[in-house]
């Protein structure tokens, strides 16, 4: 059973919201708190590939792409390379650790990665800065398709 429109929207919102804010800490604690060079000392010994672009990478990714979802804007693409970002994490530094974060797995990982796949494929919904710019005028370009709520 579907959940109605306002049921889904709402739940979008939330997930984006607490995904986005988990990412942009993150990607806070990498430029501000460790700062990129600390990030890439520690993506160096941990045997990151071209650590100091990688940390870059990381950190300007979760802080602008954890905002982008909070805000609700350019999701398919935020996700998508939050995802990538999981997708490093995992195969660099937790994937020998098994998978519980107190022996450094990659459950934290899995599950941001996942959900930010999710979210580039649904999109941000309705209560978004994408719905706001360009909802309607998608909705209006496109007649034969279907008006999403």
């Amino acid at each position: 059973m579907t959940p109605p429109p306002v049921v889904r929207n709402l739940v979008l919102l939330l997930a984006r919201v607490a995904i986005g804010m988990v990412f942009f800490a993150h990607g806070w604690q990498k430029l501000f708190t460790n700062g990129v060079d600390g990030t890439a000392a520690f993506f160096e010994k941990a045997g990151v590939p071209a650590a100091h672009l990688s940390a870059w990478y990381a950190a300007l990714v979760e802080l602008i792409g954890g905002a982008a979802l909070v805000l609700g804007i350019a999701v398919p693409v935020a996700g998508t390379l939050l995802a990538v970002d999981m997708l490093g994490a995992y195969l660099f530094v937790h994937a020998g650790n098994g998978l519980f974060v107190e022996e450094h797995g990659y459950e934290l990982v899995l599950t941001l990665g996942a959900a930010s796949l999710l979210l580039a494929a649904v999109g941000p919904g309705r209560y978004s800065l994408d719905h706001l710019l360009f909802g309607r005028r998608k909705a209006a370009a496109t007649p034969s398709s279907p008006a999403r709520a």
